[in-house]
């Protein structure tokens, strides 16, 4: 009998028993679906961070105000400065960034790079035009001439921010595309030089954005952009709220230098003597970026573990299934080698089986996965993704776990004795 003949009578026997294939290949499908799924989902997720960071670039980083340490036994730094433990009433601990701090940084850093000074304003405003109202879930930043391009916002119609806004307070901004599509349609140009309110403050539009998308459920166009000054005066009521200084070099080997600059013009603005440590952090967006996608990657070590569980029951399942025929067929197998049959011929077509239904549960599993991972892939607004590696490797493992889980009901079968095998009732 020849291989092929082989291959051809193992493919009928599967293709017999379908109750028997049907759930051996469902058990394999859902292990399959689960990494793959899972897979393809953080690939989406992957491919929606980078997108996000890539508007800071690898060549910006971030000033930031960093919060005093807590620490066991119910003592912060601060606690420990008013007892005494420690003198550092210069450093500042445990206080803002300052706008005459942020400020003092933008006039006195000599380094060759964008400064963008911003402050958060607001997360539950709301906006109100020609008796429409916004529900209260609308951003509201604070920035300067430097803001949008530092945070991947283009300009659609209109124009930007400039130091003018900045210096004398005056009520304008810059508002994104739900927005404009909300009170004035699908024309972002018609939205400029018309007053909106937002909190019921009267602000003049000057400019809208173009579309970025959302991340992670949350809509990056949902937002009004205005001077930071504004922010400190009509939307950030907390007395302690922090300045962020974003830094953008021009070439990424400059990175280095820029925060060491950045370090040593900071301190002194911040009253830091020679011994004291920072109080302020300094956030690079690769780096950033490089610990969420590190996050990403322990979950991808979850779907392995998940995968890898569910494929060692289908494993032992499609043995226990294979024995079982073995013991169904003897009197088949016995007659296959009465009549010439090599022991050969039988161990290959129950290898050949038990590889099919794995085989056949790998494509459904990667099939159901795709689908399945890219449900999320739509929901973050991204594109189709097929994660290849995994497809390919998903193929790869379910032919092991085949072969593997018929090698043993296979060379029983080619064991069996055909006078035996045929008087087997």
């Amino acid at each position: 009998m020849k291989l092929r003949d082989t291959f051809a009578l193992a493919f009928r026997t599967v293709r017999g028993n379908k109750l028997r294939t049907g759930l051996t290949v469902a058990i394999i499908a859902f292990g399959i679906m689960a990494l793959v799924g899972i897979r393809t989902a953080i690939t989406a997720m992957e491919q929606k961070f980078v997108e996000s960071f890539s508007a800071m670039g690898a060549t910006g980083f971030t000033v930031r105000y960093r919060e005093p340490r807590f620490r066991f036994g119910g003592g912060d730094e601060l606690k420990k400065e008013k007892k005494g433990e420690k003198k550092e009433k210069k450093s500042n601990i445990g206080k803002p960034i300052t706008k005459i701090q942020a400020e003092l940084f933008k006039e006195n850093f000599k380094f060759p790079a964008q400064i963008s000074l911003n402050l958060f304003g607001a997360q539950d405003a709301v906006v109100s035009s020609g008796g429409k109202k916004s529900n209260p879930n609308t951003r509201v930043y604070g920035g300067d001439e430097n803001y949008l391009d530092q945070n991947g916002f283009k300009v659609a119609y209109g124009r930007n921010l400039n130091q003018l806004d900045l210096s004398t307070g005056r009520n304008v901004c810059l508002i994104g595309a739900d927005i404009v599509k909300k009170f004035f349609g699908d024309d972002l140009e018609r939205a400029v030089d018309k007053t909106i309110k937002i909190n019921n403050i009267p602000f003049r539009v000057v400019g809208t954005l173009n579309a970025k998308g959302s991340t992670l459920g949350m809509s990056l166009d949902n937002v009004v952009i205005t001077s930071y000054n504004n922010v400190r005066r009509f939307f950030n009521s907390n007395p302690n709220a922090s300045f962020s200084i974003q830094v953008k070099v021009p070439n990424i080997q400059l990175m280095d230098a820029a925060t060491g600059e950045a370090i040593s013009t900071f301190r002194p603005i911040r009253k830091l003597t020679t011994t004291e440590d920072d109080n302020f952090a300094i956030d690079k967006s690769d780096s950033f970026a490089s610990m969420l996608l590190g996050l990403l990657s322990s979950l991808t070590i979850s779907a392995l573990v998940i995968g890898f569980i569910t494929l060692l029951g289908a494993a032992i399942g499609l043995t226990n299934i294979m024995l079982v025929a073995v013991t169904e067929r003897t009197k088949e197998i016995g007659l296959v080698k009465a009549i010439g049959g090599k022991a050969a011929n039988v161990r290959w077509q129950f290898l050949f089986e038990s590889t099919i239904i794995s085989i056949f549960g790998a494509i459904i599993g990667i099939i159901l996965g795709v689908l399945v991972g890219n449900l999320f892939s739509m929901y973050l607004n991204t594109g189709f993704v097929i994660p290849w590696g995994w497809t390919i490797a998903g193929i790869v493992i379910c032919t092991l776990v085949g072969l593997v889980a018929g090698l043993y009901p296979a060379r029983k079968a080619s064991r069996l004795n055909p006078i035996e095998a045929l008087r087997y009732e």
